[in-house]
């Protein structure tokens, strides 16, 4: 009975939490689908757009390290259903206007809503889903960004055609808005919330779990704390670099057409989902079999994997790719000939795509994974400010993609800029090797357990 009881709340709960971040997901990107519609309503330039845009980006930052700590104090179902309902009128008040203030102004406010979306979804899915399955849901929830992500541009652009941009913004705003209500109806903290004992309470024996009692001071003091917090922000940080930057690198520096840098920024996507899905599966596996420990980690291994692989994938994109094949096929031009042949596209394109599907396969596992242990080697009432320090470092890898990274390309080229992150993504995988049997359970631990 108790069995059947977990699974009618796990399949709802998770259908909620999925939808429910689908339309966080899409309503934060509705300015960007329906832009070109209003530009050619208003007149904006690009300083306007980016003022636009960059204040959502800020304020999101800033909104998703607060929610990570609100959501270990206050109801994690209220949280997420605030936030959606906010972002849902925030987007129906966007249509009303038609200046760049109060464009700027209302999505710094959605900013704000979209930070409460997935700090209360981790929660929720650690109170729900025991050790050896957290992973693989928690990438699953992912992909809802992926599906918002990829449909988004589709289903706007059809209803551009029957619809003006502000009737598309309201109705998005309106289904959001009300979505809210079934999540705060049908979402549940905790299986205590419903009368069903608690994961961890039944999890299994060869679980060792820390002291739930630790204290702010005890997580805060956590080596590994940091040691996770500084490796997701060069695995980050690189992979924005890569993203952001790449296609600029393919034209500029190594002479492709922007049609190649294009497909090779969709290659790494195609390559990010199976990345996401693949770490969630095999390490759930991997903490199946072994359980959760206080030293070391079984996800720690496919993450070093995961980590040489970005580096391996970034090496082989530097040195291989060129603007023209040498006189003298190297090894990987002569496996892919007959791929060539057999589909009659060149083979240096082939090698560009399966090295951007790699490097998007080997940087968008350890991103879900290093939100994963974040969460489960914190204790229970720290597990929402666990990942919110680690994605506060995640965003300060983002930002250091940005202005520093341009900077040293345009001192000195975008060959030396990529090869420094190869060097920086080269020591954190040696590093996090070394620590990889360190205590990895945050705060107090029971004498007896340690």
């Amino acid at each position: 009975m108790a069995a059947t009881g977990y699974s009618y709340y796990r399949v709802t709960i998770f259908f909620c939490l999925f939808i429910g971040y689908s339309l966080y997901f899409f309503n934060r990107k509705t300015f960007s689908f329906v832009m070109p519609s209003v530009m050619e309503e208003i007149e904006l330039d690009k300083e306007d757009l980016g003022l636009i845009t960059s204040s959502q980006t800020m304020a999101y930052a800033m909104s998703k390290f607060i929610s990570g700590v609100l959501s270990d104090r206050i109801s994690a179902r209220w949280l997420f259903s605030i936030g959606l309902f906010l972002v849902g009128g925030i987007n129906v008040a966007f249509s009303w206007f038609s200046t760049v203030s109060m464009f700027s102004l209302l999505w710094f406010i959605n900013g704000l809503g979209q930070g409460c979306g997935w700090p209360p979804c981790g929660k929720v899915l650690r109170k729900w889903y025991e050790p050896s399955q957290f992973g693989t849901w928690w990438a699953v929830l992912s992909c809802s960004m992926n599906l918002a992500g990829g449909l988004g541009p589709i289903l706007v652009t059809v209803l551009l055609q029957y619809y003006d941009w502000r009737t598309i913004l309201t109705m998005s705003g309106i289904v959001c808005a009300t979505f809210s209500f079934v999540c705060l109806v049908f979402v549940k903290n905790e299986p205590k919330d419903v009368g069903l004992p608690s994961i961890e309470a039944v999890a299994k024996k060869g679980t060792k779990q820390g002291n739930s009692e630790s204290t702010l001071s005890d997580f805060l003091l956590s080596p590994f704390l940091w040691v996770l917090s500084l490796c997701y922000l060069v695995v980050f940080g690189v992979k924005t670099a890569a993203t952001d930057w790449g296609q600029l690198f393919l034209m500029q520096e190594k002479g492709q057409t922007a049609l190649l840098g294009s497909t090779y920024m969709s290659a790494l996507e195609v390559g990010g989902f199976m990345g996401s899905l693949t770490a969630g599966l095999i390490s759930d596996r991997a903490v199946a079999r072994q359980g959760l420990g206080t030293h070391g980690n079984p996800r720690h291994g496919l993450l070093i994997v995961m980590m040489a692989g970005m580096y391996v994938s970034m090496y082989l994109f530097r040195v291989t790719v060129t603007p023209e094949i040498p006189k003298e096929a190297p090894l990987w031009v002569q496996v892919i000939h007959p791929i060539s042949v057999l589909i009659g596209v060149s083979e240096q394109e082939i090698w560009i795509l399966f090295l951007g599907a790699l490097f998007g396969f080997s940087s968008y596992g350890p991103i879900a994974l290093f939100g994963v242990v974040a969460n489960e080697s914190a204790p229970s009432n720290f597990c929402g400010t666990s990942h919110a320090v680690v994605a506060l470092m995640a965003n300060v890898g983002a930002f250091m993609a940005g202005l520093p990274f341009s900077t040293i390309a345009k001192r000195h080229s975008w060959d030396m800029a990529f090869w420094v992150a190869e060097v920086i993504m080269g020591l954190a995988t040696i590093g996090f090797f070394l620590v990889r049997n360190m205590r990895t359970k945050m705060g107090r631990i029971a004498e007896k357990v340690d």
